[in-house]
């Protein structure tokens, strides 16, 4: 039976063990979305994951969310990712780049006044986190023009492409947590008509579309899906058929994995999302949101996933996979450090000392 600790086949790669770093957003970015040295280190301490999945990061201009969240689409940026993606292969460890549009999560603060994009005019409820000018309310978004969504799946397109240039082992497409992907794909937040709304086959268009153009430029892609979760004023009248529908049609595109987010961080929707994942789709299925490391290994030895994709666990534990290797405790995240700036609860938390 495999173990947390098994090597797995992943496309090319073979990953040393099942333990992977979900995609943390950090806003550590220097001034322009620009990935610089610190993210290196940070990244560079947490390379004895299986693999890395690096944070949400944009890949259009004018598309930010988070105000200090890292960019793909400039020379500056590939070559500041190239510092991440050497540190990280020198440890020895495989890293991917979530490609990100924030859609109705972004804000005219931090965008130079530009309303945010979505399937429909609905607003996110409640405010954004960061912008220049504290918490903000979210805007209404306008509605995106059929003829508007090619530029939105050219900027995958060449996003992957910058990716690859920057030394990354393959991209995740990020289609969960409310974003414009994930928002296109649920009815609670896509009510548009026409050929990208109305049934499931049609709000998957734009993702699908997103995939098939970004297979063309990398030699390894995954996706997320977040069917129950809440967050960003979420929801779908039909979650658990959304994601069978998606998990079987899946299977006709080079996705060499599937991140699924198995639960709903407010706690409302329920439902589970894992079983006709692993009964339709034929690739790598990785489980994420609240794994200890003794259910991930159960999950893992039982076949109903592949790997565990851990978050905060490995934000305050560089060393994750020893520390579950040798059953020694872990250290506990800051939240009031988790989005930046600066080197505190971000490169500074400490890893065990090494065994003689």
């Amino acid at each position: 039976m495999p173990s947390l600790f098994s090597p797995l086949q992943l496309g090319t790669l073979q990953l040393p063990n099942r333990i992977w770093m979900a995609p943390l957003t950090r806003c550590r970015a220097e001034e322009g979305h620009l990935p610089g040295p610190l993210m290196a280190q940070y990244y560079g301490q947490r390379a004895g994951a299986g693999l890395i999945v690096a944070e949400a990061t944009m890949v259009l201009e004018g598309n930010s969310s988070f105000w200090h969240e890292p960019g793909i689409y400039n020379q500056a940026q590939i070559e500041g990712w190239r510092l991440t993606t050497e540190a990280v292969h020198r440890a020895g460890g495989h890293i991917v780049l979530q490609l990100w549009h924030g859609g109705r999560a972004c804000h005219p603060l931090l965008n130079a006044g530009r309303q945010p994009v979505a399937p429909s005019p609905i607003a996110i409820s409640g405010e954004t986190l960061h912008t220049p000018e504290g918490k903000q309310a979210y805007v209404l978004p306008r509605e995106l023009r059929d003829e508007e969504l090619p530029a939105i799946v050219e900027g995958f397109r060449l996003a992957a492409r910058a990716a690859m240039a920057a030394g990354f082992d393959g991209v995740e497409i990020h289609g969960a947590n409310g974003y414009l992907l994930d928002a296109f794909l649920r009815d609670g937040s896509n009510r548009r008509s026409g050929p990208y709304g109305g049934p499931i086959e049609q709000r998957a268009r734009l993702l699908l579309e997103v995939l098939e153009a970004v297979a063309t430029e990398t030699p390894l892609m995954g996706l997320r899906l977040s069917p129950l979760n809440g967050y960003n004023a979420m929801g779908d009248s039909d979650p658990i058929g959304l994601i069978t529908w998606l998990a079987q049609r899946l299977n006709q595109l080079p996705v060499a994995y599937l991140h699924l987010m198995r639960g709903d961080f407010l706690g409302q929707q329920q439902g589970d999302v894992l079983s006709p994942v692993r009964e339709h789709y034929k690739g790598v299925l990785v489980a994420n949101m609240g794994y200890t490391a003794e259910e991930a290994a159960a999950a893992i030895a039982s076949g109903a996933v592949d790997a565990v994709a851990f978050g905060s666990a490995f934000l305050a534990n560089p060393d994750l996979p020893e520390r579950f290797r040798r059953g020694a405790a872990l250290n506990n995240p800051d939240p009031a450090s988790f989005y930046g700036p600066g080197p505190v609860g971000y490169t500074d938390y400490p890893s065990l000392e090494p065994q003689p």
